[in-house]
């Protein structure tokens, strides 16, 4: 059966989170926001394709940083209304500078950053 990103669950403002995920290590790495057109851009690419809310626009990861990430294989959740891309991550994929946009752990109560800016 072929695959239609409009078969997809989109919120209100027509997006979808995408979670990506390294396919190699099971790291996490960013959650972001597409639209039935990133999806599709994403699918005839490879490159991972998102939908900036505040500028507006697609942005395809790594097109200035150079960290791009390549996808390897693309995933539905049950509903249908949640994505996981599982990518070939170059650098950092926060734009922080660090691997992930999770590196902020809550221990015991308190916030402790548990992942430093790469390079």
């Amino acid at each position: 059966m072929a695959f239609d990103p409009s078969s997809l669950k989109y919120d209100a403002a027509g997006l979808i989170p995408c979670i990506a995920q390294d396919h190699a290590t099971g790291e996490v790495l960013m959650l972001a926001w597409m639209n039935a057109d990133a999806v599709a851009r994403t699918l005839e690419t490879g490159r991972v394709t998102y939908w900036s809310r505040s500028r507006a626009a697609f942005w395809v990861k790594g097109e200035t940083s150079g960290h791009v990430q390549r996808l390897v294989e693309l995933r539905l959740d049950c509903d249908r209304d949640c994505l996981l891309a599982l990518v070939n991550q170059t650098g950092p994929a926060c734009h922080t500078n660090r691997r992930s946009c999770f590196y902020t752990a809550v221990r015991e109560g308190d916030e402790m950053v548990i992942s430093q800016p790469m390079g």
